[in-house]
């Protein structure tokens, strides 16, 4: 099958190193994390062919893979790379803010107590 360039998407996730393991794999496409062409996937067992768009939905980020071919075995990171062609947005660097991130509003003067607040507050209290 994988001749053809058609896989199983657990594998090919798995091969492209995408995930870790092809048990993780399946269960990331199992809970909806994977979509094919804009669609939802529910199965691992889906085929993947050549020309297909993976969205895929891991813990912090989204990546968006073209599947150029169908994987053989799970090899070092430069054979996965030939396996897809990354469309992914470039991500935002960890310094900078998202543009559209408003500043957190708040009063001066409002919000907890300092510590030296606080003692000064015990000591007109007399505590």
């Amino acid at each position: 099958m994988a001749g053809e360039g058609r896989q199983r998407i657990d594998k090919w996730l798995f091969f492209s190193r995408a995930v870790k393991s092809r048990s993780l794999a399946a269960k990331l496409v199992q809970t909806g994390g994977v979509r094919l062409n804009g669609r939802k996937l529910d199965q691992a067992s889906d085929i993947v062919k050549t020309g297909d768009v993976l969205t895929i939905a891991l813990d912090r980020r989204i990546l968006v893979y073209k599947v150029l071919s169908a994987g053989f075995r799970r090899g070092p990171a430069e054979e996965a790379r030939l396996l897809y062609e990354d469309l992914s947005p470039a991500p935002t660097p960890k310094d900078q803010a998202p543009p559209d991130a408003r500043p957190p509003l708040r009063d001066a003067g409002s919000g907890r107590p300092t510590k030296r607040e606080r003692r000064a507050t015990d000591r007109l209290r007399g505590d």
